[in-house]
């Protein structure tokens, strides 16, 4: 075979420098067989290749190792899987001898209190000693230190890289690992404390007690190979007082730091990071045990409660660590019960994710979906709402948390044992890839060549393929897809199979524990949520079964939401209204997108969740984007026109307008809960449906007084404000004027009574109660208080009285109000004419400034006598500070001072009217974006309010828990209450101050 062939076969990636290398002298006699199959042992033959190379020539006797098959397996595979390792090899060739073992595939670990001797002896520190002192300090004890600590990494990964099953000894890798960093940081502390004795008497130094709390991986016993060792420093004063003790333990503990990591002629080891400590960063470094004690019981986050569950002591004062563990035990185990804990925790997690930079979110390994934090949160979570009262479930490591959650029936045996798999596979990538070059990394490589070695080194030594990487590549993708169905499961499948008191092997839980789970995944009745789920999946019925198996995930869908109890009370109605329909169930099972929209919208809306209770054939729309477009004002009118000519009974008829205009409102609200509509075009929808029934109503009126008596005059509405900009939100009235004229020959007064008739018969059929009753309609109330004289006008006019009123009354405000006029239903010809007649009346050649002052005093007498008593003008929506007034009653000064002169302005629409008015070079562009921000925002708020609560209201919300559902709504982020807060108060302030300059002229 060529030495190409054999280098190929051997798995190296460059032959070029394979060649080269295998060329040099220091080789030179070698059996080329023995060194090949050393070689086809290293998951990096070109690494392992060159690093032999180097070390034969700092020191030949290496050759008799390297050429004996029998021997040298650790050599090669220790070469072979690190760089890093190599090259401290090159640099201390006396450490070679921890090649000189015989490789086992059940390796033992070693003994922690061997690991802390070594690691003291290396300092010239006594081990026996109660408060070690280092003989050996600065530069000198800093490279003694790293060298032994080094030293025993070498031993260590000869025992990982020669196991059997590598996932197997996984575990004990990490917890060995740790032993190594605690042994580490016990000989950094006598380095220290020698040092310290340099600043302060040796006899306060020795006064002064220093436990090191490990925190996270360190402190559970599974640490990595590279990682920051997370700490929490305690002292104890001993005789000093408590100032000057704590400038010496704030000594050692930097000290501590600087003998592992400073810069010295052996390199580093990792960074000692305290920021887990009491106020973090901007906390003392060290604190008495009676400081941490008042810390917790008084400022504590829920999230650092979780961090204490891993808290070991692992250096310094043994005693003093076990009372700081003792006296944070019942913190943690108590933490679940916290106001806000779940939130918190979940708000942790989610802002590890969004953190994650955008090239690395598909190959993180830790921090992304279904990556280890994944498993670790799930477990964590897991053991504080049920480690309260099951003392089993309190160990640190997850893995033996996992099996002791199976043990205890929280978790299922066939879960737990693929859950385990997965965490043990993705800490194996992690421990491979960063003991390749000991450099901190939890992302999976891109070169080819990279992931090759990769694919080999996960395997154990018995196995002598080398997997292709898209083999490994398939094994992490589907790991990770496995790890996010395991936390659905696991999570939810027990609650299930509690409440429906099931036979089986799968984990169950107690009442007790179940509702503990609820209460953890943010359910406030978790008793009522068990009811709930009972009788969704009691039976042995398939609807039963099905609903058994959509469950755990809705569940999870549904707690994201903000009110996941009403979110699981309105499934329930949904579910038993649509009975056992064929298609419903099949849906939410065969479409994600259908489940999650359904959960989203349930949890976070009573408009839609009423809604859809009393129309629940609606969710066929959530699995198709295409149902959820909304339907044109031409399509409604047309379906409204049929069904009005097979019922000519009013009732019947205008229940079914109704009932239509029900309809779409809700199609509205789940587009726009999907993000499939902006605002601009909810709020035209909204008109065309609002249109299309008043349009119907209309027919139905003059249908019923054409029963009694010949129609003797056309009506035409006209609508006014938000409704005649197609602005609306959810809770809008419909603002309107009527017009009416005569037919011809018709006396006026006979024209102008009927005229009334047909009005009022209007406004009752679209508000009065019908029998049965509409369930959850948002009735359409008519507000025709914008017509001549106002309420002391008549509510309907000629068009001939339009005109002469105008031509001899008309005041500017209301020229100001049929700016927004626009026919939204009646009599075409009507239309053309009354909008003929208004137009130079809304769009004057010119203003005078007596009228521009008349507008400014209204708008300013509105805002000091229409805001309510007591409300906020910061966070009113529509008359506060830089709200829709301010907007809107800008562009109308803009349009009645300019449309005269230019057409663009004459629009019914705010947000044409301003772009138009930018165009014109009216408004600064930028202050038009500005003011269509601020608009748009409270727009959409004011829409929230009435989607969260079933309720309008003007005002930004108070309340903590409506001012997240309000921010959802708007686009914003879990948690991200306060952001929408601020963003609202900061545009509409800037609102403000361009409304004032302009519209007063300030």
């Amino acid at each position: 075979m060529s030495l190409a062939r054999r280098l190929i076969a051997a798995g190296f990636n460059d032959l070029e420098k394979g060649e080269r290398f295998l060329a040099a002298p220091e080789l030179a006699g070698l059996d080329e067989d023995a060194l090949f199959a050393g070689l086809a042992l290293a998951a990096n033959p070109d690494t392992a290749l060159q690093s032999l190379v180097r070390l034969i020539e700092k020191h030949p006797e290496l050759r008799k190792l390297a050429a004996d098959p029998e021997r040298s397996e650790p050599l090669y595979r220790v070469l072979g899987a690190s760089e890093a390792l190599g090259e401290f090899l090159i640099r201390h060739p006396e450490h070679l001898d921890a090649f000189e073992v015989t490789a086992s595939p059940e390796p033992q670990p070693a003994d922690a209190a061997a690991l802390r001797t070594r690691l003291l002896q290396a300092v010239r520190a006594d081990p026996r000693a109660a408060r070690p002192v280092a003989a050996l300090a600065g530069q000198d004890g800093y490279a003694a230190l790293r060298t032994a600590y080094r030293r025993g990494l070498v031993e260590l990964a000869v025992k990982d890289l020669c196991a059997a099953d590598p996932l197997d000894a996984m575990p004990a890798v990490g917890a060995e690992l740790a032993d190594l960093a605690g042994a580490a940081i016990e000989a950094a502390l006598a380095v220290s404390r020698a040092e310290a004795a340099e600043q302060f008497s040796a006899a306060e130094v020795a006064d002064v007690g220093l436990a090191v709390i490990g925190m996270g991986k360190c402190g559970a016993r599974e640490l990595n190979y590279i990682s920051d060792v997370d700490v929490i420093y305690v002292i104890d004063p001993g005789g000093l007082d408590d100032a000057r003790a704590n400038t010496i333990g704030t000594a050692l503990a930097s000290g501590i730091s600087r003998a592992i990591m400073s810069t010295a002629r052996e390199p580093g080891l990792w960074e000692v990071d305290a920021n887990l400590r009491p106020e973090g960063k901007s906390g003392p470094l060290v604190r008495t045990l009676a400081s941490h004690e008042s810390y917790y019981a008084r400022w504590a986050e829920s999230w650092e409660f979780q961090a204490l569950l891993k808290a070991r002591t692992i250096a310094g004062d043994a005693a003093l660590g076990a009372r700081y563990e003792a006296a944070v035990g019942p913190l943690i185990w108590s933490s679940a019960g916290r106001e806000g804990f779940v939130e918190s925790v979940r708000s942790m997690r989610r802002r590890v994710t969004e953190h994650i930079p955008a090239d690395e979110e598909q190959r993180q390994l830790k921090l992304g979906r279904g990556g280890l934090r994944d498993v670790e949160f799930t477990v964590q979570l897991l053991q504080l709402v049920h480690g309260r009262s099951d003392e089993s479930l309190r160990c640190r490591d997850t893995t033996s948390a996992i099996a002791a959650l199976s043990a205890g029936g929280y978790i299922g045996r066939a879960d737990a044992k693929e859950f385990d798999r997965d965490y043990r596979y993705l800490r194996l990538l992690e421990h491979r890839i960063q003991l390749f070059q000991l450099r901190r990394t939890h992302l999976m490589p891109v070169k080819e060549a990279s992931l090759r070695s990769l694919a080999k080194a996960v395997l154990g030594p018995f196995s002598t393929e080398r997997p292709h990487p898209d083999a490994l590549l398939s094994a992490w993708r589907k790991t990770k897809r496995s790890v996010r169905e395991l936390h659905e499961r696991i999570f939810y499948r027990p609650l299930l199979n509690t409440a429906a008191a099931l036979s089986s092997e799968e984990a169950r839980l107690t009442p007790e524990a179940a509702q503990g789970r609820l209460a953890a995944l943010g359910y406030l009745d978790p008793p009522g949520a068990m009811r709930h789920i009972e009788a969704l999946t009691a039976g042995v019925s398939r609807r039963a079964a099905l609903q058994r198996q959509l469950l755990p995930i809705l569940l999870g869908w549904l707690a994201d939401g903000v009110d996941p109890d009403a979110g699981l009370l309105a499934f329930r109605r949904v579910s038993e209204a649509l009975g056992t329909t064929h298609w419903y169930l099949g849906l939410l099972r065969d479409s994600t997108a259908a489940a999650e929209r359904l959960c989203h919208v349930l949890s976070n809306s009573r408009l839609i969740s009423d809604l859809l209770e009393v129309s629940p054939e609606s969710v066929a729309w959530l699995g198709s984007d295409k149902d959820l477009v909304p339907v044109g004002f031409e399509a409604q009118w047309l379906e409204i026109t049929s069904k009005m000519s097979r019922h000519a009974d009013p009732e019947s008829a205008m229940r079914l307008i109704r009932l239509i205009r029900r309809r779409e409102i809700l199609r509205v609200a789940i587009a726009d809960s999907a993000g499939l509509l902006d605002q601009d075009q909810v709020g035209a929808a909204l008109a065309d449906t609002d249109r299309a029934a008043m349009l119907g109503a209309l027919r139905v009126a003059e249908n019923v007084v054409s029963a009694r008596e010949p129609l003797k005059t056309r009506v035409l509405v006209v609508a006014m404000g938000r409704q005649g900009g197609r602005e609306i939100g959810y809770g809008s009235d419909a603002d309107v004027i009527y017009v009416h004229r005569g037919l011809p020959g018709v006396p006026e007064d006979e024209a102008q009574a009927q005229a009334a008739r047909i009005v009022g018969k209007l406004s009752s059929l679209l508000t009065q109660p019908l029998k049965p009753a509409i369930l959850a309609e948002r009735v359409l109330a008519v507000d025709a208080d914008l017509r001549p004289e106002g309420k002391n006008g008549p509510m309907v006019r000629s068009l001939d009285s339009y005109a002469e009123y105008y031509r001899r009354w008309s005041l500017i405000w209301e020229a100001q109000a049929l700016l927004r006029a626009r026919p939204m239903a009646g009599d075409d010809e009507l239309a053309a004419d009354f909008m003929a007649l208004i137009d130079p009346i809304r769009y004057p050649e010119s203003v005078s400034d007596q009228d521009v002052r008349e507008v400014r005093r209204v708008k300013a007498r509105m805002e000091a006598e229409r805001l309510p008593r007591g409300a906020d003008p910061a966070r009113h929506l529509k008359l506060g500070r830089g709200g829709l007034s301010d907007v809107e009653w800008l562009a109308q000064l803009l349009q009645l001072r300019h449309a005269g002169r230019h057409p663009e302005l004459r629009t019914t629409s705010t947000v044409e009217a301003l772009e138009a008015a930018a165009e014109l070079e009216l408004l600064d562009g930028g202050e038009v974006v500005l003011l269509l921000r601020a608009w748009r925002l409270a727009s959409r708020i004011r829409s929230a309010n009435v989607i969260w609560t079933g309720r309008a209201s003007d005002l930004l919300p108070s309340s903590r828990r409506d001012l997240e559902a309000v921010a959802r709504w708007c686009g914003y982020g879990h948690g991200n209450a306060a952001a929408l807060e601020e963003d609202y108060l900061r545009l509409s302030r800037r609102a403000r101050a361009v409304f004032e300059r302009v519209f007063y002229g300030q």
